[in-house]
């Protein structure tokens, strides 16, 4: 993955130094999103002097930039995930692999206009993160679980019509 790093960072006023360039690098590497602890164990390998607020206020700045986005996690743990996407958008997460999916639709247009009657202002931006499964994990983690069956006529079970079987079906979709 080869980006124009610096032409990033001149752009939001920042000087290029190695340390935000192997920030930008393991981000964009990672292909998920990270905690600032885990860039800072990445960047101890190649930087003997960085410490952890030096990774924090980078992160933040980039931020603040739009060039990476936070990841707010349920484990009140806050992420950096590196997303070139610059027009108005949204992310799902996956909260089992880490992925960060784009979504590509915002339906809070009439919430802002709302809420612009109301307050009698003007809403400057807002942020909607979806939290859940991809569709690999949530298959993975609803997989049928091998289970050892009885025979009929220890469970007295009878045989369930096609109908039924339909029936059954579609209420489990429903799940």
């Amino acid at each position: 993955m080869h980006h124009n790093y610096p032409m990033m960072l001149k752009e939001l006023k920042l000087k290029v130094t190695p340390k935000r360039l192997a920030i930008l690098d393991f981000l964009a590497s990672a292909g998920s999103y990270v905690s600032p602890e885990e860039v800072h164990q990445d960047l101890r390998k190649r930087f003997t002097r960085i410490g952890l607020p030096t990774v924090y206020r980078n992160l933040d700045e980039l931020a603040m930039g739009g060039i990476v986005s936070k990841i707010i996690h349920p484990n009140r743990q806050l992420y950096y995930y590196f997303c070139l996407n610059s027009k108005h958008h949204h992310h799902f997460i996956c909260l089992t692999c880490r992925k960060v999916m784009d979504l590509h639709i915002c339906s809070l247009k009439g919430l802002e206009e709302e809420i612009n009657n109301q307050v009698g202002g003007k809403v400057e931006s807002h942020i909607l993160q979806v939290n859940g499964l991809c569709e690999t994990c949530y298959a993975r983690d609803n997989a049928p679980r091998h289970i050892v069956k009885k025979s009929k006529s220890e469970t007295g079970e009878k045989k369930l019509s096609a109908d039924s079987m339909e029936n059954l079906k579609v209420g489990l979709e429903w799940r």
